[in-house]
């Protein structure tokens, strides 16, 4: 009794299982991190959920939030400490750094606001008068600068919200955290494609077998979900276990990723300082985040007692022609000037600031020293409820194939 097909055809059921293998492991990465917004028609669609009726969101880009909530609570746990940080600025040498820019300013705003309020009193003061106000200008920026970096290094948690600034930028940036997850798992990707063919190929073998003594047309669509199913789940298993080392007769067994602890740990680091916590985003999320108004008040309460010292030469003439209360108000108004154009001058200080904090090296050099439960949770958790759906996809991937194969290769 001869074989039902020709011998070719049952050769070609394990490359060709190879490949389902191959294929719905790289659609299934494919479609975790693109695209990065809804594409479709989205008639119907729970929230949080990459699918709809009818189109498809990557899922980390989908997760953004959460996934950002979960990588930097234990980043600002274990890694990232903003009080440490900032408490290795040297406040004389931030007074140093900032201190030109910072007279030259007030030259401006106290020669803008003398104009404004009293015009005839300050064009007739003599210049040696004007020069002193210059001269204490330059003798305590120095101390206020330095008493106010004091004040911010002591409430630097009161002033910045770490965990709200990361978690809304990632959520506004998405290619970020997805950028994150590709460069630190980049050799674990490369693994889970290949791993799809080879994985896929050894299931192809069984289903070989199956198909010499049963060739019903449901068996290809059913072993086509399974070889999608299995590669998958074998694929994302093998990269975050076991946990620790475990040697099996000669052979060590250890999570790919958790091997690579050491050079992830620097990839990590990288891209989250550059990209994300960098010293420019730090002063923005101070200038502009939901405990700015702590910032603002700090940096008010110091620069009112700098101001009054800077126009201390001049108060009596000043109260004189204009009133104590108008005094007052014009005092309020240099402060509020500085307030408003600080931010504009605070990048002279980014050198001195990079290169004292050291960030990326710092959050490195720590994650490696992470054990390997608490550096697998870092990238892991934050989509390990969602591998289910990557290897659910993949079995329908697979059993898609399955049916393609049962219609042209065996026409049935």
């Amino acid at each position: 009794m001869g074989l039902p097909y020709e011998w070719w055809e049952y050769a070609l059921i394990p490359p060709i299982a190879g490949a389902v293998g191959y294929i719905t492991n790289v659609l299934a990465l494919q479609m975790t991190f693109a695209p990065l917004e809804f594409f479709g028609i989205e008639i119907f669609r729970i929230k949080g959920e990459p699918w709809g009726l009818f189109g498809w969101q990557g899922i980390i880009p989908t997760k953004a939030e959460k996934m950002a909530t979960v990588a930097f609570e234990l980043m600002t746990a274990k890694l990232f400490n903003i009080k440490e940080i900032f408490g290795k600025l040297d406040p004389k040498k931030f007074s140093d750094v900032m201190s030109d820019s910072v007279l030259l300013m007030m030259d401006e705003i106290i020669s803008d606001v003398a104009s404004e309020y009293m015009p005839t009193v300050w064009n007739s003061l003599p210049q040696a008068v004007k020069d002193d106000i210059v001269l204490t200008t330059d003798n305590e920026t120095g101390s206020f600068l330095a008493e106010f970096m004091q004040d911010m290094q002591a409430h630097v948690d009161d002033v910045v919200d770490i965990k709200h600034f990361t978690i809304k930028y990632c959520v506004e940036n998405k290619h970020l955290i997805v950028k994150i997850f590709k460069e630190c798992g980049d050799k674990e990707f490369i693994f889970i494609r290949r791993s799809g063919f080879y994985f896929g190929f050894l299931f192809g073998l069984i289903q070989m077998g199956i198909w010499f003594v049963y060739d019903a047309s449901w068996v290809l669509p059913v072993a086509g979900f399974l070889v999608g199913w299995f590669t998958n789940f074998i694929a994302l298993k093998v990269i975050f276990r076991p946990l620790e080392p475990k040697k099996i007769c000669f052979y060590e067994f250890h999570g790919i990723f958790l091997k690579r602890q050491k050079e992830v740990s620097a990839i990590f680091a990288r891209v989250v300082m550059t990209e994300i916590l960098h010293i420019k985003a730090i002063w923005d999320a101070i200038f502009t985040g939901p405990l700015s108004v702590n910032f603002y008040a700090m940096l008010r309460a110091h620069t009112l007692v700098f101001t009054d010292k800077l126009v201390a030469e001049i108060k009596p003439l000043a109260v004189a022609a204009m009133g104590a209360e108008q005094f007052a108000r014009m005092k309020e108004d240099i402060a509020q000037k500085v307030i408003d154009r600080l931010p504009g001058i605070i990048d002279n200080s980014y050198e001195y600031t990079n290169e004292v904090l050291d960030m990326e090296n710092t959050v490195a050099t720590k994650m490696q020293e992470l054990s390997a439960s608490e550096f697998e949770g870092v990238l892991h958790p934050a989509f390990e409820e969602d591998e289910i759906q990557l290897i659910i996809l993949g079995g329908i991937l697979g059993a898609i194939v399955g049916v393609i194969q049962v219609f042209t290769l065996f026409s049935i």
